[in-house]
C-alpha cells in the first residue's frame, strides 16, 4: 500500500511538472492564430490567466500543503516573465497601452526579487553548510529549485569534461574508496570513437545538403561528445564510498545513493537475475552484471538530480574487486551490531 502511495505521489509531481510546459506551449500557439491577432488585448487576458492558472495549479499539485506565499507570489512572477517573454509583438504593444496591468506585472516580479533576495542572502549567510550547497540554496529562492539543481548538474558535468584530466578521485578524509570504472573502459572507449566518426559523418554528409543544419548537427553533436566524456571521466572520479556511517553507491553523475548502516542487514554476492529485475531493487551497476546486493531493512528513496523516486529495498551494484569491499562493510556491520 506504501508502495503505490509512493507510485503515485510520483506520477502525480511527474504530470504537475510536464502538463504546465505543455499547457503554456499550446497556448503560446493559440495567441499567434489570426483570431487572437485581430484581439490582442483579450488575447493578452486570456494568455496571462492560462499561464498564471496553470502554474498555480502545478504549485498545488506539488505541495504537500498550503502553499507559501513565496511560492504563491513566485509562480505569480513566473507567469507574469513568460506571458511577456512569449507574447507576439502586437499584445507587447496592447499590453503597455495599459499601464495599470503593466505595472502590476512589474511590481508582482520586483516585489518577488526583493523578497527573494532577502532569503537568498540569508540562505547564503547560513552557517555549517558547504559553500556550494548555501550558494545553490540561495539561488533556489530566486529560480525554480529544479532549474537551479539542473544547471549544476550541468556545470558539474561541463567541468568534470573540460578541466579535470589526472588528479585524485573525489574522496573524503573519512571514507573508503571502491573503484568500478576498469571494466567500462573498453565499453567507454568504444562509445566515445563512435561519437567521433558520428560528428566527422554528420559534418561531410549534411553539409552537401544544407549548411545551416550542418552548423546546428554540428553543435549538437559537440555538446553530446562533451557530455559524453564527462560522464565517462566521472566513473573514476566518483567511486563507490564506505564512510564510518553508511556506503554511498555512486555510478557517475547518473546514480548517488547514500545507505545508512543501520539499514543494511545482507551483503550478498551471488543473487538470481529476478531480484536483479525487481521493481524493489536499485540496479546502479553500468553496462554489466551487478555482483554486490546490499539487503535493507527498510525501503529508501532512490534520489536523482532533480527529485526523488521510488523507493527500493536492495541495491545492486559492481565493483572492480568486491573482495576488499565485503569484508570490510561486513566487519562495519559487526562493529555495528557489538
Amino acid at each position: 500500500m506504501a508502495a503505490q502511495t509512493s507510485d503515485g505521489v510520483d506520477r502525480r509531481h511527474i504530470a504537475a511538472g510536464i502538463a504546465p510546459v505543455v499547457i503554456v506551449a499550446l497556448a503560446g500557439m493559440a495567441i499567434r492564430t489570426p483570431l487572437a491577432t485581430a484581439h490582442p488585448f483579450a488575447a493578452l487576458l486570456l494568455f496571462l490567466w492560462v499561464v498564471a492558472d496553470t502554474l498555480m495549479l502545478s504549485l498545488i499539485a506539488r505541495s504537500a500543503g498550503k502553499p507559501a506565499w513565496s511560492a504563491v507570489l513566485g509562480v505569480l512572477a513566473g507567469a507574469s516573465v513568460t506571458v511577456w517573454l512569449g507574447s507576439p509583438l502586437a499584445m507587447r504593444d496592447a499590453l503597455f497601452e495599459t499601464p495599470i496591468l503593466a505595472l502590476t506585472m512589474a511590481a508582482v516580479v520586483l516585489g518577488h526579487v526583493a523578497w527573494a533576495t532577502a532569503r537568498a542572502r540569508r540562505a547564503a549567510g547560513r552557517v555549517g553548510f558547504k559553500r556550494m550547497e548555501r550558494w545553490v540554496s540561495a539561488a533556489s529562492e530566486i529560480f525554480p529549485p529544479a532549474l537551479v539543481r539542473l544547471a549544476v548538474a550541468e556545470m558539474k558535468v561541463i567541468h568534470m569534461a573540460l578541466f579535470r584530466w589526472g588528479g585524485p578521485a573525489d574522496v573524503p578524509a573519512n571514507a573508503r574508496a571502491f573503484a568500478y570504472h576498469k571494466h567500462l573502459t573498453p565499453i567507454c572507449a568504444t562509445l566515445l570513437i563512435l561519437s567521433a566518426i558520428e560528428i566527422a559523418v554528420y559534418h561531410l554528409l549534411v553539409g552537401h545538403w544544407s549548411r545551416t543544419a550542418t552548423l546546428v548537427m554540428f553543435v549538437l553533436s559537440d555538446v553530446g561528445f562533451v557530455y559524453l566524456v564527462g560522464l565517462i571521466k566521472s566513473f573514476r572520479f566518483r567511486p563507490v564510498l564506505l564512510t564510518p556511517k553508511g556506503v554511498r553507491v555512486r555510478a557517475g553523475f547518473l546514480i548517488e545513493q547514500f545507505l545508512p548502516l543501520d539499514a543494511i542487514v545482507a551483503i550478498e554476492g551471488s543473487f538470481t537475475g529476478k531480484e536483479v529485475r525487481d521493481p524493489a531493487t536499485l540496479n546502479a551497476a553500468l553496462l554489466a552484471w551487478p555482483n554486490i546486493m546490499l539487503r535493507l531493512d527498510r525501503p529508501l528513496h532512490r534520489r536523482s538530480f532533480l527529485k526523488k523516486r521510488g523507493p527500493f529495498v536492495r541495491i545492486a551494484f559492481r565493483l572492480d574487486d568486491p573482495g576488499p569491499f565485503i569484508r570490510l562493510l561486513t566487519w562495519r556491520l559487526g562493529q555495528r551490531s557489538s
